[in-house]
């Protein structure tokens, strides 16, 4: 298959991977508060988290020594997506009747296996490339952007179908996922550790465990590395669990009841990811030129600016800040996660690429979102949650933004201090 063969099936793949993702993920949390599960908010968020500390380490292992890896992501999308589709006919059917337990034990099957595909799908994609001997840092960001337009179409589509407050986008997630899980069997071959090289009498347990790349904490720069990759996690779910419950809270103000931003949330938020479709094509040009720690930096400040528009915007005449935030967003989400992803590529070995990505994943979406999810509620909670009248609801709201600002600043500051980096630049 000639290049442009492989590229268009990379796109369709991302494309599918990140609409199962859109369908869902930044309406949620209405759906829940609608549902009475407010304060539960952060538990349906921090599940994600959770699962991602075992499961993409586990499925990427099973990538490297056992089942390839496009095979792995296609059982993966199986058993997610018909998961998710059992949540959303269960939500259905229950109506305003739903149960915690039974929605909440169901999404946790989707999920878990649902999360190990993201660092997968990134495996499958570096692996055509170099099968095509394209080079996966100029070629990979033009085919993402597919995945996050996908992410973008499902939003839309929920939000017009009126979807966002019912557990229908849970269906459209499940229906897309089983879709491609059949596609992802037809994807170009993924060779395991014992297709690339024969195993010798040397190799250690852990090696045939398929737990080698863990051994990446030996070297300094790898464990900073993954480190701030983790404290930088905690800031991945906050604003997708809880941008869209702050901009419908708005409904009780009558100045801002009927504004476009608090109608239509999720198309508001949907501006994020417009703005990361044109930050991918940017990942090149600055970590050739820059670097990863600068790069990194300037994920970790956009984070600052993402956070703190929040706390300082309104939907009314405020709303540029708003959607300042979103613009802001693709630099903190782009040039953290598939800049990290792209870095942790070329600095592992191909023979454990899928457990590097999932140790990669398990540090960010892991351990890193699971804090920050968690800990994002209990902001909310006390500052949000426990207000009554509509105007200390949004005061609570912006105390919360505001220190969800402040941590991210913080983190910046350490990763500038601590993490040594030369970076060589590319002048070709």
């Amino acid at each position: 298959m000639n290049n442009s063969g492989i590229k268009f099936r990379l796109i369709v793949m991302n494309f599918l991977q990140f609409a199962i993702w859109g369908a869902y993920l930044t309406c949620m949390g209405t759906y829940l508060f609608i549902h009475g599960m407010a304060g539960k908010i952060g538990i349906f968020y921090s599940i994600q988290g959770i699962v991602s500390i075992f499961m993409p380490a586990l499925m990427g292992i099973i990538a490297d020594t056992k089942l390839p890896a496009q095979k792995t992501l296609g059982l993966c999308h199986g058993i997610s997506g018909i998961a998710m589709l059992c949540a959303g006919l269960y939500g259905l059917m229950a109506g305003d009747a739903v149960e915690f337990g039974t929605l909440f034990s169901i999404y946790t099957v989707a999920v878990a296996f649902y999360m190990p595909t993201l660092a997968l799908s990134n495996s499958v994609a570096y692996n055509a490339l170099e099968k095509s001997h394209l080079d996966t840092v100029k070629e990979f960001p033009p085919i993402r952007i597919f995945g996050t337009i996908g992410f973008i179409c499902t939003m839309w589509i929920v939000d017009l179908l009126g979807f966002q407050p019912t557990a229908a986008q849970f269906v459209v997630s499940g229906g897309i996922g089983i879709v491609l899980a059949i596609y992802s069997f037809t994807l170009p071959h993924c060779p395991t550790k014992r297709e690339i090289k024969e195993i010798g009498s040397n190799e250690t347990l852990m090696d045939k465990l398929g737990f080698s790349a863990f051994k990446l904490f030996k070297q300094k720069k790898m464990a900073l590395f993954f480190i701030f990759s983790m404290l930088l996690g905690v800031s991945l779910q906050i604003t997708n669990g809880f941008a869209n419950p702050f901009l419908t809270s708005f409904e009780g103000i009558n100045e801002y009841a009927d504004t476009f931003g608090v109608q239509h949330a999720n198309i508001l938020i949907s501006l994020s990811q417009i703005s990361e479709t044109l930050c991918i094509l940017l990942i090149p040009f600055f970590l050739k030129r820059f670097g990863i720690k600068k790069v990194m930096l300037i994920a970790m400040f956009a984070w600052v600016l993402r956070f703190g528009l929040f706390g300082l915007g309104n939907p009314g005449s405020g709303v540029w800040m708003f959607i300042l935030s979103c613009i802001v967003y693709g630099v903190a989400f782009d040039f953290f996660n598939i800049s990290g992803s792209l870095f942790v590529d070329k600095e592992t070995d191909t023979s454990i690429r899928s457990s590097a990505q999932g140790l990669f994943f398990l540090m960010t979406n892991g351990i890193g979102a699971t804090i920050g999810t968690l800990g994002a509620q209990a902001v909310v909670n006390h500052f949000v949650y426990s207000q009554e009248g509509a105007m200390n609801v949004w005061q609570g709201w912006q105390t919360s933004w505001y220190i969800f600002a402040a941590y991210a600043l913080i983190v910046a500051v350490l990763f500038a201090i601590c993490f040594k980096y030369k970076h060589e630049t590319e002048t070709k």
